[in-house]
């Protein structure tokens, strides 16, 4: 056995050794919390465990919990339903449905196809041509449209947990301040909620009629709004503190969303220019001498630089969006 290996080996020794040793070690400021407040540490903690089984023991407490477990499965079950086609339609406000759509794309497949094969009749480029324009265009189009109406949701959302919150304070029911939303708010918040009233007015809950209010807008801020009525309804409390609550939370997280948008705004610039620049060089190149661009398009060499370079800056767009995209 060379030095290297046996160096390698007395290496891997002292860091598993010096592992087992700090986990084995002495009690830590952390353990110490953690036995304190579990009561196995002074006779105070003793006190602060039994008002916490004390809490644990309410009955309104178990309300909360069974309440929130069962909302938690019942949106499980349906956040692979909200992934569908047939969903996202319905998110997007669509009138079409998923058949439709369907047979809109395989039309565009085949007339980008047979447009490409009269410019240039190769497969490759037919078959790229052809999946990328009848599927990645009206794809494209359906999450802008499912982006863009979420968003416009999101910015009068909170306004309407005001109306909600001022009704509830000064006696009004609930009823009447979904109404109030359903008429004086605007799109698409008028129009959700006037579902969700003529719902209710049918008879339908209206937890049922929240549950499909998430299934066409599929955001945290419904998810919000419902589990509170939802925990308000089975367990009581006050309505009107705890959507005043929700509506500061809502306000905040548009304010961090506006914030977050300020300050990558810099690296979306960047990012663009980034990746229209080798184009537009190229294409001015070509405008200004031809000559000296003509083997590019002309030869199989060039038609393979072509490709490979156009793969490369679509990895490259793709992770700078990543790396200017949050998640909040």
């Amino acid at each position: 056995m060379d030095d290297a290996t046996l160096l390698a080996l007395a290496a891997t020794f002292g860091v598993v050794s010096l592992g087992f040793l700090l986990m084995s070690g002495d009690t830590s400021k952390t353990d110490k919390r953690i036995r304190s407040l579990s009561g196995t540490g002074s006779s105070e903690s003793g006190g602060v465990l039994a008002f916490l089984k004390k809490e644990d023991d309410s009955s309104r407490r178990k309300q909360i919990e069974e309440s929130l477990s069962e909302i938690e499965k019942r949106q499980k079950s349906k956040k692979k339903q909200n992934k569908s086609l047939k969903a996202r339609l319905v998110q997007a406000n669509w009138s079409i449905d998923a058949k439709t759509f369907m047979i809109i794309c395989v039309v565009l497949v085949v007339l980008a196809a047979g447009l490409t094969f009269l410019i240039k009749p190769e497969p490759l480029i037919i078959l790229v041509a052809g999946l990328g324009v009848g599927f990645g265009l009206p794809m494209k189009a359906l999450q802008f449209s499912i982006s863009r109406r979420q968003k416009k949701f999101t910015e009068s959302f909170a306004d309407a947990m005001d109306i909600i919150v001022r009704g509830v304070r000064t006696g009004l029911p609930l009823g009447d301040c979904l109404k109030i939303i359903a008429h004086e708010s605007p799109e698409p918040v008028k129009s959700e909620f006037m579902r969700v009233v003529e719902g209710e007015s049918v008879g339908v809950p209206v937890d049922v009629c929240l549950e499909r209010m998430y299934e066409r807008m599929p955001i945290s801020e419904v998810n919000f709004f419902s589990t509170v009525l939802n925990i308000q309804r089975s367990s009581g409390g006050n309505l009107g503190e705890a959507l005043g609550n929700l509506s500061n939370v809502l306000r905040g997280r548009k304010l961090l969303r506006e914030k977050i948008k300020a300050l990558s705004a810099e690296a979306k610039t960047s990012a663009i220019i980034i990746g229209f620049l080798p184009i537009g060089v190229g294409a001015m190149i070509t405008l200004v001498a031809p000559d000296y661009m003509e083997e590019l398009y002309t030869t199989s060499t060039g038609h393979r630089n072509l490709m490979i370079a156009a793969v490369l800056m679509m990895v490259g767009i793709g992770i700078m969006r990543k790396m200017i995209n949050f998640k909040f």
